[in-house]
């Protein structure tokens, strides 16, 4: 039992005010966005960086002011004083790493995917809750404002029975350079090898996309999923990395309240550099998201605009983050969304589009 300051008459009040201090395992590009976050909070401390590459670790760690480095994980959450843990290690490494901070009965957000498979995913949501600690997974467009407002609108019955969605990740990487030149950088030509971890487009950013539809609309009952891997290179490959994790997907599904709809995500959409969006049909009127536009704002097609067709702004309303989130679940105690229950099924819909593809054939999830 940790000691509590005469300040606080209770543990739970202590643990609400307290300096939260945080650590970040993988140092690689999407920490630099975590930490970034991080101090942008009150009461939030960041206390160690680690990172199997000794001068990636240090170069972080100096870079945001930050005294604990190490290069192993175990010694870190041995040797310092942690709340809570961002997980930002490639995907193949997050079971491993984040099972080894909650078996220290430390908090964790883990980045995305939750794991490479839902066998996985399913074992890191047994130990978080044997463990009984926060767990949280970053789906980052779970930050937009947009997004909240769609799932407010549709949970209390504004656009009726939902009948049909659309929702689609667009990106052009493979077709432009506005991210950097993916043929001569491991940054992204690491996303386009099965050998080294990647999942393709549906591992990667199929997870959003999903989340992103099922989060306001509901889980899904079936799918039946395409894949596509395009030839990008001379025998398709380049340096040590050979490039064939899927490139698009085309998803047919019908979620568990019945609609039917398309969920499409691909690195070929030339003009759409990182388009989300989601369309959702009910009858009684229709919401649409989409992020290239607005953050902050949906359309609405709703009573008398429904015959004429026509769309209307909606403003929405400001809605914390998830690394917020994240932080007011450790003071509280209480384990905000997205969980990593909620990820696991996430994980569940990409096995079976894996599955689908492979067996030409509709997938029950």
């Amino acid at each position: 039992m940790r000691k509590v300051s005469s300040k606080y008459s209770t543990l739970l009040e202590y643990e609400r005010f307290k300096m939260i201090k945080i650590a970040i395992v993988g140092t690689g590009g999407m920490a630099h966005m975590h930490a970034r976050n991080y101090q942008k909070l009150k009461g939030v401390k960041l206390v160690a960086g680690c990172d199997v590459n000794p001068e990636n670790v240090k170069n972080f760690c100096k870079k945001f002011g930050i005294k604990g480095i190490y290069t192993d994980i175990n010694e870190m959450l041995s040797k310092e004083e942690i709340d809570g843990v961002s997980n930002a290690t490639p995907d193949q490494y997050h079971k491993e790493t984040s099972i080894a901070v909650m078996k220290k009965g430390i908090h964790i957000l883990c980045e995305k995917p939750l794991a490479l498979n839902y066998k996985d995913a399913k074992k890191m949501v047994d130990v978080a809750k044997q463990k009984k600690v926060i767990n949280m997974v970053n789906l980052s467009y779970r930050d937009s404002f947009a997004i909240h407002k769609a799932q407010e609108l549709f949970q209390n019955g504004t656009i009726g029975k939902l009948k049909h969605f659309n929702a689609s990740y667009l990106q052009s990487w493979l077709v432009s350079n506005q991210w950097g030149d993916w043929r001569t950088a491991d940054t992204w030509l690491w996303r386009l090898s099965k050998d080294h971890g990647s999942n393709g487009v549906l591992g990667d950013v199929g997870v959003h996309i999903i989340d992103f539809l099922t989060f306001p609309a509901g889980n899904i009952k079936s799918l039946h999923c395409q894949l596509k891997t395009f030839d990008k290179a001379k025998n398709n490959k380049i340096k040590k990395y050979k490039l064939d994790a899927n490139d698009s997907c085309i998803i047919s599904a019908e979620l568990q309240n019945g609609a039917v709809g398309t969920i499409t995500a691909t690195r070929f959409a030339t003009g759409h550099i990182n388009d989300v969006s989601v369309v959702l049909y009910g009858d009684k009127g229709a919401i649409k998201v989409d992020l290239a536009n607005s953050y902050n704002t949906i359309q609405v097609c709703l009573g008398k605009d429904i015959n004429p067709g026509n769309w209307k702004t909606i403003k929405c309303k400001k809605t914390p983050s998830n690394y917020q989130r994240f932080i007011n679940s450790i003071k509280t105690g209480k384990n905000d969304q997205p969980n990593f229950q909620t990820a696991a099924v996430v994980q569940k819909a990409i096995d079976a589009c894996f599955v689908s593809d492979k067996q030409n054939k509709t997938i029950k999830v």
